[in-house]
């Protein structure tokens, strides 16, 4: 069994329902950190709607807040839904500021670098 994330009816991402529940209970709880909504409605008939506006908002955020950090485990569980997330926020032709503004020390690179391989792992 598997679920969409999609919007309209522009399907980004496939993932077996597992993985979908757990990147949603992730939202959920980074939601919370960042003080924002996702984005991410609920999983109805294997459906999850995006609203890309509030979702690059809040993966925007999340990426400011794991580059203010120097927490190795708060960017650590950070990391993983980041970098999936970057990749429904490019498939849904939106973007992420945050990315943008890069220095040496921000981790911006690991994060681009999973970003690339979670892009490779995800099936739309």
């Amino acid at each position: 069994m598997s679920q969409y994330f999609q919007v309209g009816e522009r399907v980004l991402w496939n993932p077996a329902t597992g993985v979908a529940e757990v990147f949603l209970r992730s939202a959920e709880s980074l939601a919370v950190l960042v003080e924002l909504p996702s984005g991410l409605g609920p999983m109805d008939a294997d459906e999850c709607e995006i609203d890309m506006v509030v979702f690059e908002a809040f993966v925007d955020a999340l990426v400011r807040r794991y580059v203010r950090s120097n927490h190795v485990v708060l960017r650590s569980l950070m990391q993983g839904f980041i970098a999936t997330a970057v990749v429904l926020v490019e498939r849904g032709e939106g973007r992420v500021p945050a990315l943008e503004a890069s220095s040496a020390d921000s981790g911006l690179g690991q994060l681009a670098e999973l970003s690339r391989r979670h892009e490779a792992a995800m099936v739309c």
